[in-house]
């Protein structure tokens, strides 16, 4: 729960005014992309946080975890973890900023991956860390569409539709939320959730994450 009033809302933007741009600087060897490593954005923003006294304590609140295996039988581990970051200041007051994270690993690292992805899109967000370029998610379609970079396993996890708990945590979520089900499902170009691939099933879920609850 948000402390009304407080010196976190002096610190943010006092912090956000010292953070400078983080680009794309990590490159993976085996795909060839470039990313933006949890490492850039923590050097990014800790010395600000040092600076105005400010801390982030972490919290998850869902985890879900699928065991599935790649076009080459091999086993891959994919975690999806719902986190709470309260950034708090000096005097107790605080904020606090939910993400999901979600990552993919062939050992025991999935969690972490999806804790760090979760983090760093939270900070991202708390503090409008300006990027060398920004996609516009009104630009982009979300169906069918196999996003750039992206390796072969994350491709078809993306496109693989969900399972029927997917479908209950989609319908539940639209129900707290007040949202009609028949808005979420024409957002997409489906009929019914069983339509729906994790990809859409992902960017549904962080959108209805905005809405207040009903």
């Amino acid at each position: 729960m948000e402390t009304v009033g407080g010196k976190i809302f002096q610190a943010i933007p006092a912090i956000m005014g010292e953070i400078n741009a983080v680009g794309k600087n990590k490159k993976n060897l085996q795909q060839g992309f470039m990313y933006r490593g949890i490492d850039d954005v923590m050097n990014a923003i800790n010395p600000a946080l040092v600076h105005h006294k400010v801390f982030i304590v972490p919290e998850i609140l869902e985890q879900s975890r699928e065991e599935r295996q790649t076009n080459k039988g091999a086993n891959l581990i994919y975690s999806i973890c719902k986190m709470r970051f309260r950034f708090c200041a000096e005097d107790g007051s605080s904020i606090e900023a939910v993400t999901i994270g979600e990552g993919m690993d062939s050992g025991d690292k999935a969690t972490n991956k999806a804790m760090a992805v979760a983090f760093k899109y939270a900070c991202f967000q708390v503090f409008c860390i300006p990027t060398e370029e920004i996609a516009n998610p009104d630009a982009e379609s979300h169906t069918g569409v196999q996003a750039k970079g992206k390796n072969p396993e994350q491709r078809e996890l993306e496109n693989s539709l969900i399972d029927e708990t997917k479908v209950s945590v989609i319908r539940s979520t639209i129900m707290k939320k007040g949202v009609s089900e028949q808005s979420v499902l024409n957002n997409y170009h489906i009929s019914n959730f069983k339509e729906m691939t994790f990809s859409m099933w992902n960017n549904a879920m962080q959108i209805l994450e905005k809405y207040k609850d009903k």
